[in-house]
């Protein structure tokens, strides 16, 4: 068979088919009558093998190596375009994932894109401070996509960039609290941790109703958290996981802070006391929880708490009288 009727049958170019030629990949074995130079059914057989594994990738000395070396081993050499294929995905992955962010911006012209590329750039930026700059810089220029906010506040470890990216996210309202709530559901902690602190500083009643779910969630920390942001919420669900907080002395000031600031309500200032009461009633808990909480009703107003107080001024722990007595006057002097 002639080179181009090879072409037309095998849909190699008849450049390429030469190009192999010159390689020493596929010489034509026969000859014509007139002396043309004829390819046998064993070259076209070779031609095929040659485009199967340039289809994985191989290149054309890597083809000649596993078609003419009876030594050559597949194995390390498909490895590595394994490897080689797998850097090539993630990469196109990120270009595709940016210019899908950038087109959810709706930028109006190639400036906005830049500008946009640039804060994306900015915000996976080793410098801490570009990263918080741009995550500041993210509402009043050309707006982030709140994708690219969430993944960067989800993975940030510098605490001052973190406040930024969830201020950022605020800004932005509920869009993106399905991402976020994604996030609440990460195999990793830290990702948990992250999650509920960015929800919680969306001042929006979707975002009220997912800090009270996770109130039920089984990470304690996440439900900590929630907690503390409810209580400053005004939400009484969060009462008895921030009492569980000051007897573990788990955050236990912002905990009791958060109570004090539901005690505010008439209606939850009873129920506190009460919930606390019956915790230093809890033969279990031992004496330094016993004087937090004891602590913890110093900001607690009404008869509730000031006859526990009263109470606890006889407690047979010293420390714990000690202090009830004492909150006690500071409560008469007021």
């Amino acid at each position: 068979m002639l080179i181009g009727e090879v072409a037309r049958r095998s849909g190699v170019s008849a450049r390429m088919l030469r190009h192999y030629d010159s390689l020493g990949l596929v010489r034509p074995t026969g000859r014509t009558g007139a002396g043309y130079r004829e390819y046998s059914s064993e070259d076209i057989r070779r031609i095929f093998h040659i485009e199967s594994l340039r289809s994985l990738g191989l290149s054309l000395r890597d083809v000649g190596r596993a078609l003419d070396d009876p030594g050559f081993t597949p194995s390390e050499l498909v490895d590595d375009l394994a490897r080689r294929t797998r850097e090539r995905i993630a990469a196109e992955t990120e270009l595709l994932t940016r210019l899908r962010r950038i087109g959810a911006a709706e930028p109006a012209g190639w400036e906005d894109v830049l500008q946009i590329v640039a804060l994306l750039q900015a915000l996976g930026s080793k410098s801490a401070g570009t990263r918080q700059r741009a995550a500041l810089s993210s509402v009043d220029e050309v707006p982030v996509p709140v994708e690219a906010l969430v993944e960067a506040a989800l993975s940030e470890t510098d605490p001052n960039v973190a406040g930024a990216l969830r201020w950022a996210l605020a800004q932005s309202g509920e869009a993106g609290l399905a991402l976020l709530v994604e996030g609440l559901g990460s195999p990793a902690a830290e990702v948990r941790k992250r999650a509920v602190q960015s929800i919680a500083e969306i001042p929006d009643g979707k975002a009220t109703a997912l800090l009270r779910d996770a109130l039920a969630h089984s990470d304690i920390v996440v439900r900590r958290y929630a907690a503390v942001a409810l209580g400053a919420r005004g939400v009484a669900d969060a009462v008895p996981t921030l009492i569980g907080m000051i007897v573990e002395e788990a955050n236990d000031v912002d905990a009791a802070d958060a109570l004090s600031a539901l005690a505010s309500r008439p209606a939850s200032a009873d129920q506190i006391a009460a919930g606390l009461v019956d915790r230093l009633a809890d033969g279990t808990v031992g004496p330094s929880a016993r004087r937090r909480l004891t602590q913890a009703l110093a900001d607690i107003p009404g008869s509730t708490a000031s006859r526990a107080l009263e109470d606890l001024s006889h407690d047979e722990d010293r420390a714990v009288a000690l202090t009830a007595a004492y909150i006690l006057r500071l409560r008469d002097s007021r």
